[in-house]
């Protein structure tokens, strides 16, 4: 059985003290109907006189207010109140009557029955009483057709009205919930068509991205490699003998010999392509990551065309570095020290752990900040990093004491504005840190980055990434030693 006011079905709001519902669901708004009721029911007790009515006394107006006290409950039962207040009517009828009409009665509990999707019954029972009732008065009185026309014209008028009213109402009603669903739905399709467009958007990047950048660093991966074969090759035949593996302890115990500056210069260039080949994995390693963010897959590309052997530079499948946060600092400040500008890095109070994100976000952002002084500052440049552990937060400072410089061969001289630290500002932003950057008054940049401390305890991951930060501080620039000799051979672009 449904109610008055179906769930979900739009509908004007009464004021708070009227619609707060009572035992039994009753409200005060339903009071006051019932009392507006009681009081026309009262009005025709009164002048209903006639052939076989009731005396009128006090029992007399008693049973006509009972008439009306199931609408009390019209709200959480409107078909039972119907059916109640039509069997009340028809035994007051029969053993109390007093010669009223059913319209003030019926036309709340009509109204409402249809409201509730009761039509045929709500119509049945209205027709019901009034052709009984013309019966009756026709047999009882014997009164000519205008006479009966006259009397119960307005009766059915205040039944029909009650009648098409609530049909009116419960139409509107429907239509408006069809109306929010149908928008619900445009919506729910709108959301997948955003949605499908920014999958077919992330699939167009991965591709872009893999037929440019990841492409090109494949390149240079195994250019580098070769290179660094071949410069190996060079040292053996003018060392007298010395293998490519020795090649650099070689040139140091050359000393100062004819071929010294020449050796010197090799372990500089050596360094350096060891540097871009080393710095080109590494890229193309976080490369095939966000591929595979980009396509959806778990951070594992599924074609992206980049195979073991052209991110290894060795013919060996490349290993990923443990995580992606401050864990890779002293790599980092290895490569760009490498690259020509020195990286110290100092670590104030006790390491605390960050959340994945930040973790995340505060090497993304000391790599860009690094990458940077590189480009702008050029080689030569100090650059010093500060991470200030607090209670609740990570502070990193960068600050390199370097000049952009016209002309410089790595510093960005293109004329077109970058994103850097728009991205980086953005980046703590997400994980809920701020970011300020800006040149220093007696020369060179800074960057200053705070992030939120993660809650809970340092765990293995933590404590493994401290101890490489507590190793990058103050540590000297090592070279790789050992073998130098790539696996031209499968080493594809």
């Amino acid at each position: 059985m449904g109610s008055v006011t179906p769930i979900g079905a739009p509908q004007r709001r009464l004021p708070p003290w009227a619609a707060a519902e009572g035992p039994f669901g009753v409200r005060l708004f339903d009071v006051g109907i019932v009392v507006l009721v009681i009081a026309a029911l009262e009005v025709n007790i009164i002048v209903g006189n006639g052939p076989g009515a009731v005396r009128l006394n006090l029992s007399a107006y008693l049973l006509g207010a009972l008439l009306a006290v199931p609408i009390l409950f019209r709200h959480r039962w409107p078909f039972q109140v119907m059916i109640a207040t039509a069997a009340a009517i028809f035994f007051y009828y029969i053993f109390a009557r007093r010669n009223i009409s059913p319209a003030p009665l019926f036309f709340v509990p009509l109204y409402d029955a249809a409201v509730a999707g009761y039509l045929i019954w709500a119509v049945s029972i209205a027709a019901f009483f009034m052709l009984t009732g013309l019966i009756v008065v026709e047999v009882s009185t014997k009164e000519s057709l205008a006479t009966l026309t006259s009397d119960f014209l307005s009766q059915i008028v205040i039944l029909v009205l009650a009648v098409v009213l609530g049909e009116l109402v419960r139409s509107r009603r429907d239509l408006a919930a069809e109306t929010a669903r149908r928008l619900q739905l445009a919506d729910e399709e709108r959301a997948a068509e955003a949605g499908r467009v920014v999958a077919e958007e992330r699939l167009r990047i991965a591709r872009e991205l893999h037929d440019t950048v990841a492409h090109s660093m494949a390149t240079i991966t195994v250019q580098a490699g070769s290179a660094l074969h071949l410069l190996g090759s060079a040292v053996a035949a003018h060392g007298g003998g010395e293998a490519a593996d020795g090649g650099e302890a070689g040139s140091r115990g050359r000393g100062a010999g004819p071929g010294g500056g020449r050796g010197a210069d090799a372990d500089k260039l050596r360094a350096a392509l060891r540097a871009i080949r080393e710095t080109s994995k590494g890229a193309l390693i976080d490369m095939r990551s966000v591929l595979g963010q980009l396509r959806g897959s778990g951070g594992q590309s599924d074609d992206a065309g980049i195979s073991g052997n052209e991110i290894s530079g060795s013919g060996a499948s490349a290993t990923r570095p443990d995580g992606m946060g401050l864990g890779r600092l002293a790599a980092l400040r290895d490569a760009v020290t490498a690259a020509g500008a020195t990286v110290t890095v100092s670590v104030d109070g006790d390491e605390l752990p960050l959340s994945a994100a930040a973790d995340h976000s505060a090497y993304r952002i000391l790599q860009e900040s690094l990458t940077n002084v590189l480009r702008h500052a050029g080689p030569g440049t100090a650059a010093q990093v500060c991470l200030r552990y607090q209670p609740e937060a990570l502070t990193i400072i960068v600050t390199d004491d370097g000049h952009a410089v016209p002309g410089n061969g790595t510093a960005d001289n293109s004329g077109t504005p970058g994103h850097g630290i728009r991205g980086m500002r953005e980046r703590a932003s997400l994980v809920g840190g701020e970011l300020t950057a800006g040149p220093l008054p007696d020369g060179g940049f800074q960057v200053k980055v705070t992030l939120p401390i993660a809650a809970g305890s340092a765990g293995d991951g933590s404590a493994r990434r401290g101890a490489e930060v507590t190793e990058a501080r103050g540590a000297e620039v090592t070279e790789a030693r050992g073998a130098e000799v790539p696996a031209a051979r499968g080493e594809s672009s």
